[in-house]
């Protein structure tokens, strides 16, 4: 999905005061990479992240009135892609759900990073693919929680900003979802050592062949 400008977002609802087509600008040109980043460590799809930051900043464009009077408009954003993840999370299917896909093989190359049109910024903020597919295997606040908090390096009071909670809901889950992160990880992490590396493990003569019985020729 093409990515939409700053002009056609504009087109939803032009404002009546043209100063607020600056304020805008400067919202999406400092937020975008950001709140796209979320997206994507709360979908695993960078198209998708794509699609949930456009409608986020496509609802700011229309409500402008209203959220460009607010402290941080930003944080408004970021609410909205998180509840729009949370939608799309509930509309994937058990088997895209599954704990299976904490692969980085599952990350087609429709979805890497070379495919991204939102800047080196943004791929380059959003790191491991495993560690974010076994994140977004957490509940939901859980993992709006953990990825505030590791992606954006956010502390327990702007994250409550962000969700538009008290502190103490914010440390509830995000102890929670730590704890819940690291048993998965550790899962993993044992499955991989017992299952071993990959390859043909058939076994070889490695004997010089003039060490060979005539049996063996």
């Amino acid at each position: 999905m093409a990515t939409r400008s700053r002009r056609q977002l504009r087109s939803v609802a032009p404002p009546e005061d043209p100063t607020v087509h600056e304020r805008f600008d400067d919202l999406y040109r400092e937020e975008w990479s950001g709140i796209v980043a979320l997206g994507c460590s709360l979908t695993g799809s960078w198209a998708s992240a794509e699609e949930l930051a456009q409608d986020a900043f496509a609802d700011a464009y229309r409500r402008w009135d209203e959220i460009g009077r607010l402290d941080k408009p930003g944080a408004w954003v970021r609410r909205a892609v998180i509840n729009r993840s949370a939608s799309y999370h509930r509309s994937r299917s058990a088997e895209q759900r599954g704990l299976d896909r904490w692969s980085a093989e599952s990350v087609t190359s429709a979805d890497g990073p070379g495919a991204d049109r939102t800047g080196d910024g943004a791929v380059d903020t959003v790191g491991d693919p495993v560690f974010w597919a076994a994140v977004r295997s957490l509940p939901e606040r859980q993992v709006a929680c953990v990825a505030l908090h590791y992606l954006e390096d956010r502390s327990v009071a702007e994250i409550a900003d962000v969700l538009d909670c008290r502190p103490a809901t914010v440390k509830v889950h995000l102890h929670r979802g730590r704890v819940a992160l690291a048993e998965r990880l550790s899962r993993l992490t044992t499955s991989s050592a017992q299952q071993g590396p990959r390859g043909d493990h058939r076994a070889t003569d490695d004997r010089p062949l003039d060490d060979r019985g005539e049996e063996d020729r």
